[in-house]
């Protein structure tokens, strides 16, 4: 790069710089307190703590380190009284982590019915995927959730769904041997004949895998 086009593109990355100070937000140190003690009660699960720091003023969404806000931290941990004070607050009941991960399906992994039943209410979005292109279902049918299967069923989720790689909420169940959720996709309609993009079908995961309690509930219904 010659010194002109070099001097040129410092400049840019200068007016750049400029451009991002001048748009980035001025907190206070007391805002910024106020957050981090928000921050650091939701993570030691200190419901008054937050609560305190809410009425004085903290943002209800700020992010910690990793991006999860205090409700997916209450989420993540299923305490329950905790996210009702933070929903009651207006926390953001999508807001995603730097992994995506959102309340919702930290939820959903932890079985937490009473969360998950919060934020469906406030319609969480249901088909959101994380950077691994997981999503509440897929969460709670590999953890064998069964009860907030049925919740996101009774959301609306199509029990059919494609997932990444063409895998269904079945499949998932299938593979890790949750005999119960696979017993409830299939009484919900899930189809046992669809097959992934290696073209297996979820009792042929599910016999490869030597999950035996799940591929004996579908050789039952067959």
């Amino acid at each position: 790069m010659n010194r002109a086009l070099q001097r040129v593109s410092m400049m840019g990355l200068c007016m750049l710089g400029a451009l991002c100070l001048r748009a980035a937000p001025v907190l206070a140190d007391d805002d910024v307190s106020l957050n981090a003690r928000l921050l650091a009660s939701a993570r030691a699960g200190d419901e008054a703590g937050v609560r305190g720091a809410l009425e004085q003023g903290a943002a209800v969404d700020s992010r910690n380190r990793i991006g999860d806000t205090p409700l997916i931290s209450a989420a993540k941990r299923g305490l329950t009284g905790m996210a009702r004070t933070l929903l009651d607050h207006g926390a953001n009941v999508s807001q995603a982590n730097l992994q995506g991960v959102t309340p919702l399906m930290a939820a959903a992994y932890g079985g937490y019915q009473d969360i998950t039943a919060m934020l469906l209410a406030r319609h969480a979005d249901v088909n959101a995927t994380d950077r691994i292109s997981k999503t509440a279902m897929v969460y709670a049918a590999g953890q064998g959730q069964a009860a907030v299967v049925k919740q996101l069923l009774d959301a609306g989720v199509d029990v059919n769904a494609r997932y990444h790689h063409g895998l269904t909420a079945l499949m998932w169940a299938a593979g890790y041997d949750k005999g119960e959720v696979v017993q409830l996709l299939l009484s919900r309609g899930a189809d046992a004949a669809l097959r992934d993009d290696r073209g297996l079908t979820a009792r042929e995961i599910a016999e490869q895998a030597g999950a035996k309690a799940a591929a004996a509930v579908m050789a039952a219904r067959q």
